[in-house]
């Protein structure tokens, strides 16, 4: 399989991880979202959205959304919760991720990494730092009570979570009040097959 995504982006590297963890063998091709590379006309025949990360299979079907592929990815693995509301959980944990989390924390760390800040943007960059620490305290108080996000085993929840939250320093944002969420970040982190974002 092709996968298609940038290494510094938290959506992407929930990709590189997976695969990384279950030893799924792919070819990675980076794309420079800067640069446009989402929006050649080429690439839009894949993913008419024009966003990574994206998926070709060998049979040329493709799939795009971070936590669609991942959850792929992690068919018939100990991260897809067998029980029916366990696995609900994980979807829940997953659209929290994309809903109440993703758009503040990754948000800002975009435009302080990527975009370096401008002025423009300040007063949006500042924005996003209250609703994303809503987020935060809302995954602090649930690992209060379980190690991971569902229970005492690694989910695809997790991951999804994990990708940004481990960079959310680089968006503005200090864990320093999360310990909980520090000691779920060196859980995970210490996983066997676990790699970093590059």
């Amino acid at each position: 399989m092709i996968i298609y995504g940038d290494k510094r982006s938290g959506n992407c590297y929930k990709i590189q991880l997976v695969c990384a963890l279950l030893n799924i063998q792919h070819e990675w091709i980076d794309i420079d979202v800067m640069a446009g590379e989402c929006q050649t006309a080429e690439f839009k025949k894949l993913n008419p959205n024009a966003k990574i990360p994206l998926m070709v299979l060998d049979n040329g079907e493709t799939l795009s959304e971070s936590n669609a592929i991942l959850n792929y990815l992690a068919t018939n693995s100990a991260l897809l919760p067998v029980d029916s509301f366990q696995y609900a959980k994980m979807l829940q944990w997953q659209f929290f991720e994309q809903y109440s989390h993703e758009p503040y924390i990754a948000v800002a760390r975009f435009i302080k990494l990527y975009q370096g800040l401008p002025d423009n943007r300040l007063q949006e960059y500042q924005s996003k730092h209250e609703p994303g620490y809503k987020a935060l305290n809302v995954m602090e108080k649930q690992l209060e009570n379980t190690e991971y996000l569902i229970a005492s085993e690694l989910t695809c929840a997790d991951l999804s979570l994990y990708a940004y939250t481990h960079v959310a320093h680089e968006g503005g944002f200090s864990l320093q009040a999360y310990p909980k969420i520090q000691a779920w970040l060196r859980r995970i982190s210490s996983i066997n097959g676990y790699i970093k974002m590059n």
